[in-house]
């Protein structure tokens, strides 16, 4: 800012109380020089008028609008010094108070000062500042004249020590103007706020459109002076910095009273910057993002983000009218962590992060921390406090009883947009736990979860990692789901998406400016398959926000098990890469070691924090140990990944491609049903029939079986029996489960209309979701078919290779020895005393299920009596039982 000359206004080196006084004395002579020339003045004017000539009357008229112009801009001087006036008062009403606190001391002697001073921020001093130290006449005559005058309120001189000795200027040097100005303060604390400096109290403030801004402390008030383009400053002869103080702002006609957001010390801890700094702060959105909180007794809310590329972060949202210019955030020391506290900032405010990149450019972020976003498409983030009392503590204290692969684990998987469109979270759980627990499963895996762009997906480009999708409601009705769920006796689990995220420009992609949370290589960054990005596991503060998000949905939500989505493209470097287009790890090879590295942790991390939970990897490819434990190395030189379960892709392809084929063909696909046999105790495993086979062209379930209606629901029926006496656990997408004949739609959801009484197939459809029920019902009351899924012992064929007859019979064993016998005929026909071998300790089987029973839609080939072995060996056992076995169904038998 130019400074202005002596004639063009008041030096802006003096102090107000300076100008005030100068203003008054100059008033004083004016007013006695003009007495005796306004006498002589009015003589002459009266004998002038008495001589006048119309010519010179005219000449006068002229004159007196003359006069009058003169006379208004005189007004307007006269009121431009009386607002200086009222600054100087306000300034002297500070002085008088301060010395009523306390007595000014004497000042002690000074040391000769050196030929070259400084101001607060550094620069060398002007005239002004040399003044001060003793070093010019000027100074000295200040010191003079105001040690003999009062001040404009009337105070003694002597209370105005402080202005004695003029302190350096309090105005921003230009390189600080420029920085806050273009967004690059790593450090805005330093020269906002209120800081002490030789002579008084600094007051600085950044308020742009601002048009006026006055300190309030206690019953002080002073105005600070307006120093151009947003920035207002003073100083107060204060002794000490004050503990508490406020600013008055005033924009327009409106005034807003506020708390200085750069007068609190930083809300994040050594220990805090610390564990960021090591990839190790398990709990991190305790740490970033934002967080209503009291801070120094203010309340407000704290804002922590992550970006060490960045060269300045702002803080924007509805609080500022979306301009951050107002709210600059300080760097804390090496971390790349930024922070603010707000105050008076509560829940429910939007806000986003401006961020000034290395080439000076300016991207507009959401949190990559927030715990609640906007409803998309919007895609802002929103300060948020859970206020929900939970209900579910009985739940969580026996759910670690047993650990879930020696448990019943039967799953629903529900898209929760769809599952009733239209319904909230809050609507949802008062539907959705009494429907799963009805139908008997144990679990429902929720998905989408996190939120992320497209209504219309399953979820899995994830733009919220923290944050519930906003779609169905607030985190906190997506907590009372959770609970309504316990509450009902079903678990929890979620879709979780740690191996990629898409590149939209208000999310993660190179979220400072340089990638930050992807990897620099675009080898190694860009997904080939879904067109996004995938993290950089071998960063450790990236590694550090997925684990920590892991265990925030575990520990904030209650979630009882994380599904970990594309395992297999995390763990292959050259996974859908062609030769070429990928980078060996180290020892040469495929495997991505961080990826390997980072799921290790995160499960270590998550069971350790949270008993009871469990991990299930998708994972599509023969890994060696995804369920083994991390310390414990296999064949491959890995540890184990450390996951609970894994879904069992293999079964799935190898047993649909076997429903699929007409009765007559599956004799020479037998092997797609006994295959799964070899590998079934590598890993622990669940049976999925998923979302992914019912979209796309695959066909429902019930649509991908052959033959006509009735073969049709047979063959469904009949797999689903075959499936939940499989070892391993199961799960079912929605809508399977009373075999809906049409893909799934995001629109519409299952078609549940198939099930009303109204429709004239509806009993179709009811006796397969009857079935379902009575199969949970049964599998629950069975630990022969749950207990040992993992131990070979639990598992014994009876008729593996009856591909001629299209059956399979096998047994299942409890931890006691206690059998279920389960036997499928896979043929249209009936087969009329087929003879199974079976122990010869077992006086009586009792058929338990028979998916041929007239109520659910069969042929009612049933027997309801029991059978009794026969002394006649079979089979390799010594003894056995004939069965007429239904046509395209599972039977299940216990002892009598």
């Amino acid at each position: 800012m130019t400074p202005r000359t002596p004639s063009s206004g008041p030096d802006p080196k003096q102090t107000a109380e300076d100008r005030s006084a100068q203003d008054r004395s100059a008033q004083e002579t004016a007013a006695k020089q003009t007495v005796p020339r306004q006498a002589g003045a009015k003589k002459a004017a009266a004998a002038k008028k008495a001589a006048k000539t119309p010519a010179q009357k005219a000449v006068a008229k002229k004159a007196v609008a003359k006069k009058v112009v003169a006379e208004t801009a005189a007004k307007k001087a006269v009121a431009k010094k009386a607002a200086a006036r009222q600054a100087a008062a306000e300034t002297a009403i500070v002085k008088k108070a301060v010395a009523k606190k306390a007595a000014p001391k004497k000042a002690p002697a000074r040391t000769p000062a050196k030929n070259t001073t400084k101001t607060t921020a550094g620069a060398p001093a002007t005239g002004a500042a040399k003044a001060a130290a003793g070093k010019a006449p000027a100074g000295k005559a200040v010191a003079k004249k105001a040690a003999g005058r009062r001040t404009a309120a009337g105070a003694p001189a002597a209370e105005a020590v402080a202005a004695a000795v003029p302190a350096p200027p309090v105005v921003l040097d230009a390189a600080d103007r420029e920085r806050l100005l273009s967004g690059t303060h790593h450090d805005p604390h330093s020269v906002l706020g209120a800081h002490a400096v030789p002579g008084g109290v600094a007051f600085r403030a950044f308020r742009p459109y601002a048009r006026s801004v006055t300190v309030v402390c206690g019953e002080v008030r002073a105005r600070l002076r307006d120093d151009g383009q947003g920035f207002f400053s003073a100083l107060l002869p204060l002794q000490a910095v004050p503990d508490g103080y406020r600013l008055l702002v005033a924009y327009g006609e409106t005034v807003v009273e506020t708390e200085d957001a750069y007068r609190f010390l930083p809300t994040l801890g050594e220990l805090d910057l610390h564990l960021i700094g090591e990839g190790r702060h398990e709990e991190l959105w305790r740490a970033l993002g934002a967080e209503p909180t009291t801070h120094q007794g203010v309340t407000g809310t704290r804002f922590a983000v992550w970006a060490p590329n960045a060269r300045g972060v702002r803080l924007a949202g509805t609080f500022n009218h979306w301009d951050g210019a107002a709210y600059p955030m300080r760097s804390l020391g090496g971390s790349g962590v930024w922070e603010l506290f707000v105050p008076g900032i509560g829940e429910g405010e939007l806000y986003k992060f401006e961020i000034t990149r290395p080439d000076g450019s300016r991207t507009l972020r959401a949190d990559p921390m927030a715990r609640r976003t906007e409803t998309p498409p919007n895609t802002s983030s929103v300060v948020h406090a859970s206020h929900h009392e939970w209900g579910d503590a009985e739940w969580l204290a026996r759910r670690a009883e047993r650990p879930a692969h020696e448990a019943p684990f039967s799953v629903y998987e529900v898209h929760l947009p769809s599952w009733r469109p239209g319904l909230t979270y809050r609507e949802l759980a008062e539907q959705l736990p009494a429907y799963v627990k009805d139908l008997g499963f144990t679990h429902v895996e929720l998905m989408p979860v996190a939120e992320h762009p497209f209504g219309g997906s399953w979820g899995y480009q994830v733009t919220g990692f923290y944050a519930p999708t906003a779609r169905l409601g607030t985190p906190d009705d997506f907590k009372y789901l959770v609970d309504r769920l316990h509450q009902a006796g079903i678990g929890v689990l979620m879709d979780w998406v740690p191996a990629h995220f898409p590149r939209d420009d208000w999310a993660l992609a190179e979220f400072d400016g340089r990638p930050l949370y992807e990897p620099a290589d675009p080898r190694r960054a860009a997904h080939p398959d879904w067109g996004t990005l995938e993290f950089d596991f071998g960063r450790r503060e990236v590694r550090n926000f997925l684990v920590a998000n892991a265990v925030y949905w575990c520990e904030e939500f209650h979630i009882d098990g994380l599904r970990v989505d594309a395992v297999a493209s995390m763990l292959y470097l050259d996974y859908s890469r062609e030769p070429g287009q990928w980078v060996p790890n180290e020892h040469g090879g495929r495997e991505n070691l961080d990826a390997v590295a980072f799921l290790q942790e995160m499960n270590a991390t998550v069971y350790r924090r949270v008993p009871g939970v469990v991990t299930i990897a998708e994972e599509s490819t023969a890994w060696d140990g995804v369920t083994r434990a991390t310390h414990h190395k296999g064949p491959s030189g890995f540890g184990g990944l450390g996951f609970g379960l894994k879904w069992n892709m293999g079964w799935m392809h190898d047993s649909l491609r076997y429903m699929t084929k007409e009765p007559v063909h599956r004799k020479y696909h037998h092997h797609d049903m006994t295959f799964s046999m070899v590998y079934a105790y590598s890993e622990n495993y669940v049976l999925p029939i998923s979302h992914d086979e019912v979209v796309h062209g695959k066909r429902s379930l019930v649509s991908k079986m052959p033959g006509d209606w009735w073969q049709q629901r047979a063959n469904h029926r009949a797999y689903l029996g075959f499936m939940w006496a499989h070892p391993g656990k199961q799960l079912l997408f929605m809508g399977q489960e009373f075999a809906q004949g049409a893909e799934w739609s995001e629109a519409h959801g299952p078609d549940w209309w198939l099930l009303d009484p109204a429709y004239g197939a509806a009993a179709d459809h009811r006796g397969v979701r009857d079935l379902v029920r009575d199969l949970n019902a049964v599998y629950r009351a069975t630990p022969a078919l749950w207990e040992r899924d993992i131990h070979p012992d639990g598992f014994q064929w009876i008729a593996g290779d009856a591909a001629e007859d299209n059956v399979l019979a096998f047994l299942r064993l409890d931890a006691e020895g206690a059998p279920l016998l389960s036997v499928s005929n896979f043929s249209p026909v009936v087969r009329h005393d087929y003879r199974l071998g079976v122990p010869d300790d077992i006086p009586a089987w009792h058929e338990v299920v028979n998916t041929d029973a007239a109520r659910y839609g069969g042929s009612d080939v049933t027997r309801p009596d029991p059978v009794k072995p026969e002394a006649q060996g079979w089979h390799g056992r010594p003894a056995s039982i004939r069965l007429t076995l239904p046509p395209l169904a599972t039977v299940w038998l216990r002892p009598a």
